[in-house]
């Protein structure tokens, strides 16, 4: 049973009541605390949304194909590359947008590399690999690397982008030189304005697309699948269980870099009305010019968290902002705060994510947030302890791996119980050693040592006994 508390969900206690409760087997696979899944019950613990935390500006829109309302950022790594598209745009009535394309070594350092593929504003040095006039689709093109182990090298990369008439696809070998794959639009039930996510599932063993909708008159989100990117299935509106119905102008829907059978979205929420700038304030940053983004001053936007598993619901455990627009007065226009596509380890112990500011500013700029590896969420408890019961649960392996942190006074306890909630002999809370410190991959043991073959197939379930500690993932290896 659930309780909404603030920023965490609370699970209530209770007894294992269920003689032949259900039986999830995670294999040797990775599990983030980012919903239920895994949960039983909570006492004295709770799930945390975490703050990412800001780092350096990326890019500054300063080019003449660019500006204010360049927007619309996929990162993706490929290899020892890391590659960005987004679109360029000035915020000039009428002008022509750009599919353009910056890459890096390290996800944090970003460059333009002068492709020479078009001519743009009179010159050939420049960083743009697509234009309207060779594909209209480039208000909101969006690639992807097709992990599709069928899928021909000719087309290692795929991409959608559209408008009104719906979207089209294309294929690249290296990422930088499209095609388009038919003529025709393949998905055609939806409202395009904005960034459409497709890519190849793992999990669900087709590809995917999540694209903009409207459902009673509020920015959604539909999904479709297809066997082969061409034919594509009656799309289907995602559902968000019992929550407010919110504008969300993004998806960023993708599977999670350690984990894709969890897709990670942090869409952009969009609050029209909401206006925080004054007259006084809109005129000393110049929003006041007609040439500006109509009505910038007037709505507000930010970054939400939700999760899915597959299938046509979200998961909707945190209400409260994960991107806010902060101090900076800059970021409370209309349409800032646009989060990327991808999140990208760029560390051993670190992943990014990147957001758009000061959107329609001659100060747009693209900055990278940071958060620990798999640091979206964690089960916390505080200096007086809590607990963690997980489903009955099989694995697949030897150890078992935490990602955890614990103040210098906390600590974590790891138990291994039957279905009924009885302790394993050798895996009880007595014989596990303690554990402190803060590490992204730590084993697990217990007085008897850290292997736990013996149980692999047999149901079980884990508690975690903790005090001022964070648990974040765990798998069996």
């Amino acid at each position: 049973m659930f309780t909404n508390i603030g920023s965490s969900v609370a699970l209530i206690a209770q007894t294992v009541t269920d003689p032949k409760p259900s039986v999830i087997d995670i294999g040797s696979r990775l599990e983030l605390f980012v919903d239920d899944y895994l949960i039983d019950r909570l006492n004295g613990a709770r799930l945390v949304l975490r703050t990412p935390q800001p780092a350096e500006v990326v890019l500054k829109f300063d080019r003449p194909w660019e500006g204010g309302n360049s927007a619309y950022f996929t990162v993706i790594k490929a290899g020892l590359i890391y590659r960005m598209y987004y679109r360029g745009s000035r915020v000039e009535p009428g002008t022509a947008q750009f599919t353009c394309y910056a890459e890096s070594l390290d996800g944090i350092g970003w460059k333009r590399p002068n492709l020479g593929l078009f001519e743009v504003e009179g010159t050939w040095d420049n960083n743009v690999i697509l234009t309207p006039e060779v594909a209209p689709v480039t208000h909101n093109f969006c690639p992807f690397i097709d992990k599709n182990p069928d899928a021909p090298p000719s087309e290692r990369f795929k991409a959608v982008g559209g408008g009104g008439s719906g979207l089209y696809p294309f294929v690249s070998a290296d990422g930088i030189r499209w095609r388009k794959l038919i003529d025709d639009p393949i998905i055609t039930k939806g409202a395009f304005d904005s960034q459409n996510v497709p890519f190849w599932s793992e999990s669900e063993g087709c590809y995917v697309c999540y694209f903009r909708i409207f459902a009673e008159g509020v920015r959604s989100i539909a999904k479709t699948t297809s066997a082969d990117f061409l034919n594509w299935s009656v799309p289907v509106p995602m559902r968000f269980g019992d929550t407010p119905r919110e504008h969300l102008y993004t998806n960023t829907t993708h599977p999670y870099f350690r984990a894709p059978h969890i897709y990670i979205a942090i869409p952009r929420r969009f609050m029209p009305g909401r206006q925080v700038l004054t007259d006084a304030q809109v005129q000393e940053m110049d929003l006041a010019n007609p040439q500006n983004y109509s009505g910038l001053k007037d709505d507000c936007s930010d970054g939400v968290f939700m999760t899915s598993r597959g299938g046509y619901e979200y998961d909707r455990t945190f209400l409260e902002s994960f991107i806010r627009p902060g101090l900076d007065l800059r970021n409370w226009t209309s349409r800032s705060n646009d989060p990327g596509l991808g999140v990208v380890p760029t560390g051993p112990t670190e992943m990014s994510l990147y957001v758009k500011r000061h959107k329609g500013q001659a100060t747009a700029h693209l900055q990278r947030l940071t958060l620990r590896t798999d640091g979206f969420v964690s089960v916390n408890a505080p200096y007086r302890g809590g607990e963690m019961v997980t489903k009955p649960l099989v694995f697949a392996g030897k150890e078992l791996i935490i990602n955890y942190a614990t103040s210098a006074a906390g600590s974590v306890r790891v138990e291994i119980l039957d279905v009924a909630g009885k302790p394993i002999d050798g895996y009880g809370k007595h014989e596990g050693i303690e554990i402190l410190g803060d590490q992204i991959e730590r084993v697990v043991s217990w007085q008897r040592g850290s292997d736990v073959s013996r149980l692999a197939g047999t149901a079980i379930r884990l508690r975690f006994v903790m005090k001022d500690a964070d648990l974040y993932s765990l798998c069996f290896q």
